[in-house]
């Protein structure tokens, strides 16, 4: 089965490298294209959906805000299934402040150097990240992330508006995740202690949802 990762706003395959998946799974991972000026996520997901070979049957899984955009191909294209972890699926479930932000459009005026510091900065607390290899892969990535893609994706996050549910969508969060964290959210897996980096810390429990999901 042809599964198409998707990675999260600032990382890359090297957050999936801990995952060990079924033999039958052909892992593709989907690399970012450059966005439009002022594009809207909805928009760049269906571009991104053309490297998608349709006349194979597939799977999608995205990570963080590679799950809003697996949510949006799913909405035009046919999954077998749509697997999202440590993200969102309707824009009302984003945590309240990213809709102030999204309201007063304040990315807008953050310089796009000061968006990657921050998050450097913060990887601890926010990501969850522990071990001294998940602190060093985190940094890796947050050093490799392009700034101005960086601050495109946050931007389109805050302005992401989507109240439909793609069939056969399972959505799997944890429970200390501070990045995307939501009271109305209603995951179908929940990952105890999971963080917004348990893709990666969490790596045999969610292979075996996906394995399960994916190898049905």
């Amino acid at each position: 089965m042809n599964t198409y990762f998707i990675s999260g706003l600032g990382a890359d395959r090297r957050i999936f490298s801990r995952l060990t998946l079924h033999q039958n799974i052909n892992v593709i991972h989907v690399n970012w294209i450059n966005p439009l000026k002022n594009e809207s996520l909805t928009n760049y997901a269906r571009r991104l959906s053309n490297i998608i070979d349709t006349s194979k049957q597939f799977t999608l899984v995205g990570v963080s805000f590679g799950g809003m955009i697996a949510v949006e191909i799913a909405k035009i294209l046919n999954p077998v299934c749509t697997i999202v972890i440590s993200s969102t699926v309707q824009s009302k479930t984003l945590p309240p402040l990213y809709h102030i932000l999204g309201k007063f459009q304040l990315i807008k005026i953050i310089p796009s150097w000061l968006i990657k510091a921050s998050n450097k900065l913060t990887q601890n607390f926010f990501f969850g990240t522990k071990s001294n290899s998940e602190k060093k892969l985190l940094s890796m990535i947050v050093r490799d992330t392009d700034m101005n893609f960086l601050k495109w994706a946050i931007g389109s996050i805050l302005s992401w508006r989507n109240d439909e549910i793609p069939k056969r969508l399972y959505h799997i969060h944890g429970t200390k995740d501070r990045i995307l964290y939501s009271n109305n959210a209603k995951p179908d897996f929940v990952i105890e202690n999971g963080t917004h980096f348990m893709v990666y810390q969490n790596a045999k429990e969610i292979s075996e949802i996906i394995n399960k999901l994916v190898i049905a």
